[in-house]
């Protein structure tokens, strides 16, 4: 498929140059065929966001990725582009991931081994992901392959839509156990919101009900908002003594990965199935005697496609979920206009870590 340079679009980008330092400059960006301008409206903050912004990723990969503008999670409205399906001024949820041969102007089958579909979609070796390495959301004009813009539906608030990213992860993570849904006992390590939406989509997207579903947290207070599932405390539970699990999702990450998953293991039932999500900097040590002996499967995700957050929108169109994603969402929202607003949204989030999503309102 051949691609034509019909115009050009000015995008006012908020770039971190370097860890707490934010500068905007005006990018001008290209609008092919087949593509469109979408400007954000509101955007969520993600832990990936904050180790970019407070320094914590090692100096070689901020070395190779700043400057970059940060965010990958948000939603906004079509400004214009050629698309037949897409109308000025229609809210859409932002994908973040784009696969190569939509870059590229090629076929799938010419791009890479994802997009030929011999292995995950969302492994496109010749892909880029908005604020990993190119610039995401934080700017006034994002130009967007047509496919990677999904229209919202009209029963999905905007408040409940900019979840969908981080649903979406969830979600595709649990596609790789779905024949197994119906019957297992599922445990959940992990009491942030990566915890919180990922047995949101267990119990709202695949059926699975309190009396099959446990989330494991270190936090009363947090595990209390689980009000679907039943909780357990990782300090006093016995993992050698309860009930074993079929599948265990660990959904901790960071210095509290090694912990996490070492306990699901313990949790595990022999021939049991281990998703890892969580992101650690650091190399994390697992038992893995116990994984030989109980021949359990180790399924690693990150990120999702397209199809995923179609998913995730429909499943978000039953009241019921949006109450359940509702409690992540803050009081009030953060306004960014300019560089040091985003830049001081940015400083609180990393200070004050709360449980609730940070919400950016973009007043561009």
């Amino acid at each position: 498929m051949n691609t034509v340079t019909t115009k050009t679009v000015q995008s006012r980008t908020l770039r971190l140059t370097e860890p707490h330092v934010v500068q905007e400059l005006l990018v001008e960006r290209k609008l092919r065929d087949g593509f469109v301008a979408v400007e954000p409206t509101i955007a969520s903050i993600c832990h990936a966001d904050l180790r970019y912004f407070g320094g914590n990723r090692k100096p070689e990969i901020l070395a190779r990725k700043l400057p970059m503008a940060l965010l990958h999670e948000g939603i906004g409205i079509i400004v214009e582009g050629g698309s037949s399906k897409l109308s000025p001024g229609q809210r859409v949820v932002i994908v973040p991931y784009l696969p190569g041969y939509l870059l590229h102007g090629i076929e799938p089958e010419e791009c890479c081994p994802a997009c030929r579909g011999e292995i995950p979609d969302n492994y496109c070796s010749r892909g880029e992901f908005l604020g990993s390495g190119t610039d995401g959301i934080a700017q006034s004009r994002l130009v967007l392959p047509e496919a990677c813009v999904i229209p919202i539906p009209d029963t999905v608030s905007d408040e409940i839509a900019v979840l969908a990213e981080l649903c979406s992860v969830s979600y595709r993570a649990l596609r790789c156990v779905k024949p197994l849904l119906g019957k297992a006992r599922v445990a959940v390590f992990g009491d942030g919101p990566v915890g919180y939406l990922t047995a949101a989509m267990l119990h709202h997207a695949f059926g699975v009900n309190r009396d099959r579903l446990t989330v494991f947290g270190a936090v009363r207070e947090k595990l209390d908002e689980f009000d679907f599932a039943a909780t357990e405390m990782v300090q006093t539970y016995d993992f050698a003594a309860g009930d074993k699990a079929d599948i265990v999702v660990e959904c901790t990450g960071g210095r509290f990965s090694e912990s996490a998953i070492n306990q699901g293991i313990d949790h595990l039932k022999p021939g049991g199935h281990l998703i890892v999500m969580g992101v650690s900097e650091e190399l994390v040590p697992i038992n893995t005697r116990d994984v030989l002996e109980k021949g359990i499967t180790i399924y690693g995700s990150s990120r999702s496609s397209e199809r995923d957050f179609r998913q995730v929108l429909d499943v978000m169109e039953d009241q019921e979920c949006q109450r359940t994603l509702r409690k992540l969402i803050p009081d009030q929202y953060t306004v960014v206009s300019q560089a040091d607003d985003f830049a001081g949204a940015m400083e609180s989030a990393l200070a004050h870590r709360d449980w609730k999503k940070t919400i950016l309102d973009f007043h561009w």
